[in-house]
């Protein structure tokens, strides 16, 4: 069944909400795994994108992207690197334009819809590979989902996709993360992405009206003002619109699992489709009470987080 009913993932007892869940591990979680090699792509509008390699001379690789925010050193990155390798796959994490140690040439960002990127990168790395499959994290998931729903049988070495802590619907997730305790999240996001926008505007000042900055209360604000006209769309809402990938599910050819923690203060009800899911035969969910966002620290220390066990068990399946 496409909708796993009951979940096998177990959290620690003192990480005893949501909140505890996604802080934990974005601040204290370390990993260590083996020098990447870096290398830097072009884009066809003039851009860069910058990816780092984990190579195992397997046949197989798996492409990581993250989070809003994030980049491809962050430790739910290197988590799943380490759980992929030490299966006998190659990793490719990549770093979305302005989220790598350089900031990136053109007034455009990243976003949750840019699949255009994503594409780069892998008919980039194709030619190496029999086997391609892809996870994403959070933005990463919803731009993973949204890609597997555009590109149906175009690549057909893409043979599964996972996405983690995915906000299916952007607007309703906006709205969740925007409201309530659960608003230090988005004050922390809001922060950093004004400080990109006041180093582009050095660069592009007819794009970027710092006097706007005075009005940013929320991250809707900042996408309404910024994310939406720059790339393309007429404000927040018809960007949200465009780019939720709970559109994109139906279209989607190859087997993909979306793992979503009910506790995540990230998420909206509406990312947790139970009435699509059960009509659905190749995207697989699920929804366990616990794990907050990115998070899934598993109860026992001698296992993996349970994302990247699953992730692997997922995509490993039947191969």
């Amino acid at each position: 069944m496409p909708l796993i009913s009951q979940s096998s993932f177990k959290r620690p007892k003192w990480l005893f909400n949501g909140h505890l869940e996604t802080i934990y591990p974005a601040l204290f979680r370390q990993v260590f795994v083996p020098n990447s090699v870096r290398e830097r792509i072009e884009t066809l509008d003039g851009d860069f994108l910058d990816l780092d390699w984990y190579r195992t001379d397997s046949s197989r690789l798996v492409i990581v992207s993250h989070g809003l925010e994030g980049n491809s050193s962050r430790p739910y990155m290197l988590g799943m690197v380490n759980s992929f390798r030490q299966v006998g796959f190659d990793v490719l994490a990549w770093n979305y334009r302005g989220c790598g140690e350089e900031l990136n040439r053109q007034p455009i960002f990243y976003h949750s819809g840019a699949t255009y990127d994503l594409e780069k990168v892998v008919r980039h790395a194709e030619k190496d590979y029999e086997e391609i499959f892809l996870v994403g994290f959070s933005l990463g998931g919803n731009l993973t989902l949204k890609f597997l729903g555009e590109i149906r049988s175009s690549l057909p070495k893409i043979k599964k996709g996972v996405a983690i802590s995915v906000p299916l619907d952007l607007g309703k997730s906006c709205e969740k993360i925007s409201s309530g305790e659960n608003i230090i999240y988005s004050k922390r996001f809001l922060k950093t992405l004004i400080e990109k926008v006041e180093k582009k505007a050095t660069y592009f000042p007819k794009e970027f009206d710092l006097q706007k900055l005075k009005k940013l209360k929320t991250l809707r604000d900042f996408d309404d003002v910024f994310t939406g006209p720059l790339h393309g769309f007429a404000d927040a809402d018809e960007y949200y619109q465009v780019n939720s990938s709970l559109q994109f599910l139906d279209k989607i050819e190859v087997p993909a699992l979306v793992l979503n923690a009910q506790n995540d203060p990230f998420l909206s009800n509406t990312c947790f489709p139970e009435k699509l899911a059960k009509k659905l035969d190749l995207v697989h969910f699920e929804f366990p009470k616990h794990g907050g966002h990115v998070g899934f620290t598993s109860a026992s220390k001698e296992k993996s987080y349970y994302s990247e066990a699953r992730a692997v068990e997922f995509i490993t399946h039947d191969l």
